[in-house]
């Protein structure tokens, strides 16, 4: 249960990773900026995890001290995988690219909201003695989810028939729906582990 919600937020991490230089590409990316784009994931690594780690240090509410973290990190990284593929629609308020590159950078910054509490939690949650068995039922979960969620466009297309291109501007729909079930996975995931998981107080 304390670590269940990684599995979501490994498959969405795993679906941003390996369709976003191709979402970006169908938006009209050059491919020699796409590594521009990408410079957006480690900075936001080297921001907000040291700034959400010391924070949910020094947090404690109703709803817990690293819950209230993953919790809103999850939903921000939902919403920006529902929002991404569906660029195309916002051509009017700002060029699809500029949008899916923001996307881009709201989703890493919500994954890594969400991945370093995770990781905090099972050292508050498990004793010494179990926590090597913690930290590797972690690891099986953040793998598999990664499996899943870097095969799921290709399921999409030869298992359940979805097609796989798009016109210029446009994004396909195996990695539109792809996103989609990576988002509601994502979410219910992370509120599986938020309500299965009562953390200790920290007088405890």
């Amino acid at each position: 249960n304390v670590s269940f919600g990684f599995l979501g937020v490994q498959l969405g991490f795993a679906l941003q990773n390996a369709n976003v230089s191709r979402v970006l590409s169908d938006l009209g990316a050059d491919l020699h900026s796409l590594s521009l784009f990408w410079l957006a994931a480690p900075i936001m690594g080297l921001l907000v995890q040291p700034i959400v780690g010391a924070a949910s240090d020094r947090t404690w509410n109703r709803v817990g001290r690293r819950r209230p973290f993953i919790l809103g990190g999850a939903i921000a990284a939902a919403l920006g995988m529902l929002l991404m593929p569906n660029a195309p629609l916002f051509v009017s308020l700002i060029a699809p690219m500029l949008f899916g590159g923001l996307m881009l950078a709201l989703m890493d910054g919500a994954f890594n909201v969400t991945m370093q509490p995770f990781r905090a939690l099972v050292a508050d949650m498990v004793p010494n003695e179990q926590r090597t068995l913690g930290y590797s039922i972690q690891a099986l979960l953040i793998n598999i989810g990664a499996v899943i969620g870097s095969i799921l466009p290709f399921l999409l297309t030869n298992v359940i028939g979805l097609d796989n291109t798009a016109p210029k501007g446009e994004v396909a729909p195996t990695v539109t729906w792809a996103f989609y079930i990576g988002a509601s996975a994502l979410l219910g995931a992370v509120l599986w582990t938020v309500i299965r998981t009562k953390e200790y107080p920290p007088e405890k």
